[in-house]
């Protein structure tokens, strides 16, 4: 019997809004897996595959991205946001003891924060939130 190995963030979710993808997930077994919805698979090939090798996580892809990549443009467009779980350092007042915190982040706010990408080795990334509006309105 085969077991799946590393399947911690690795799941797709739905309400009757919203898309919440793990972050563990390679765009490859995106493209594989038949929980993912279509649409997302096509903004994949179409537009996440050209700055990127299938084998990326979109925990690693987002940490890496700039602003005039197209792959940024594409996730600002779908108003994707990522579910983080951050590193908050003991402060002796407020946080007695250091802890994680999670925290929904923007694409934009990844992007462009300096202290994100210091924090990047601590950071948790969990999932990728998406709503289906955004989705269906999305041109492939």
């Amino acid at each position: 019997m085969e077991m799946p190995q590393n399947q911690d963030f690795k799941y797709v979710l739905q309400d009757f809004g919203n898309i919440y993808i793990g972050a563990r997930y390679s765009y490859e077994e995106m493209l594989k897996s038949e929980e993912i919805p279509y649409k997302w698979k096509a903004i994949i090939r179409h537009y996440l595959l050209k700055e990127t090798s299938p084998e990326t996580t979109m925990e690693n892809h987002i940490f890496f991205m700039k602003e005039d990549d197209f792959s940024y443009e594409t996730f600002q467009e779908l108003k994707a946001s990522f579910k983080m779980s951050v590193w908050i350092e003991a402060d002796g007042k407020r946080h007695k003891h250091g802890h994680y915190e999670s925290r929904e982040y923007k694409i934009s706010e990844i992007v462009q924060s300096e202290e994100l990408h210091r924090k990047m080795d601590t950071i948790i990334v969990e999932e990728l939130h998406l709503t289906k509006l955004a989705l269906m309105m999305f041109s492939v």
